[in-house]
């Protein structure tokens, strides 16, 4: 009925995106309480807010196993997938055959190039519906994607790394200004969280605390939607990520030659031409970088820039919450622009 609420569901809202995302929903003017959902073989507590005190105050948040009638039964008409990839890769499908539109935060539909999406190693009980929401699914990156996304069935929610990356190279890949043959260095730190919940040997806090460390060398999925987003070549690319003994948080330190001499005012106006009106982008001036304390908790990803003396050698620093416009706030966000709301809602 017009002027009812949007309804939601959120399948893994146990996790730590998904917490966040369910914390955002609820505070959201046009959203509906959401229908938690847990998946089969997950162990969750009855109620989200016994795992996750913060959110006790307001009335229980209960979990019930995922199923189609209790979808239907609440007139859901988006769900988000806080779900392993493979499982998203199954889900989303059915659940836009059912007329649902989803939004997920796995890495199951965020790569258009096969050989770049081999890296999940995707088997698919149905290649031909694959194939075609493979073609139909937006990435959802709303700086760049906007149009796409408000219509959109199907959006793929960015990777945290990934979009650090993207927000940072995208104004000088489509300005032509990158030397692309002097390769481009992503050096990129995350906080833990950023592993997901599931406890490792690796993310154990004794392995953690007091240690920074390299990994997936040349082999970390989220490589993939920085070529295909900003254009460049597997060998023009270069992104490492670490492992920070934080919570939360990403900060990206990018290593770009330009391909002539540039100035900083020149710099800052392809930054500030590019992001105008992008409530989000928050640019800082030239000399004057970002760091992880000023953007977490928000939705913001933080830029700021130096250009070496010549004009070719610049460093792009970009923070974010990985968590959050790394996660379930650019999810939200996402949300917005598919229902036509104010972008910023629920999330200021």
């Amino acid at each position: 009925m017009p002027g009812d609420k949007l309804s939601t569901a959120v399948l893994g809202a146990a996790g730590y995106a998904g917490y966040e995302l369910v914390r955002l929903l609820l505070r959201h003017p046009k959203a509906d309480r959401p229908l938690l959902l847990s998946r089969e073989g997950e162990s969750a507590a009855a109620r989200l807010d016994e795992t996750y005190p913060a959110l006790k105050g307001g009335s229980p948040l209960p979990m019930e196993p995922f199923s189609w009638d209790a979808l239907e039964k609440r007139g859901t008409r988006l769900l988000f997938l806080a779900t392993p990839h493979e499982l998203s890769r199954e889900l989303a499908p059915q659940a836009l055959d059912r007329g649902l539109r989803v939004v997920d935060l796995s890495g199951a539909w965020r790569l258009k190039d096969a050989k770049n999406r081999a890296t999940y190693a995707f088997v698919d009980r149905d290649a031909a519906t694959a194939a075609r929401w493979d073609e139909a699914a937006v990435y959802g990156l709303p700086e760049l994607h906007r149009k796409d996304i408000a219509g959109a069935a199907l959006v793929a929610n960015p990777g945290c790394y990934a979009t650090s990356v993207i927000l940072g190279l995208a104004p000088l890949a489509r300005a032509g200004l990158i030397d692309r043959s002097a390769g481009v260095v992503c050096d990129c730190k995350s906080g833990v969280s950023g592993a997901g919940k599931k406890p490792t040997a690796k993310t154990h806090f004794v392995e953690v605390a007091g240690n920074f460390s390299a990994y997936s060398v040349f082999g970390h999925r989220h490589t993939g939607e920085i070529l295909e987003q900003t254009g460049l070549a597997p060998d023009e690319l270069t992104f490492t990520p670490h492992l920070l003994p934080i919570p939360r948080g990403i900060l990206s330190t990018l290593h770009i030659r330009l391909g002539e001499s540039a100035t900083p005012e020149r710099i800052e106006r392809i930054y500030r031409e590019a992001y105008e009106g992008e409530g989000f982008i928050r640019l800082f001036g030239p000399g004057a970088l970002p760091q992880t304390q000023h953007s977490l908790y928000s939705n913001h990803c933080d830029l700021g820039f130096e250009l070496a003396p010549g004009g070719r050698r610049l460093i792009v620093v970009s923070c974010l919450d990985n968590l959050m416009k790394g996660a379930a706030g650019q999810a939200l966000q996402n949300m917005n622009v598919m229902f036509g709301f104010d972008e910023a809602e629920g999330l200021r």
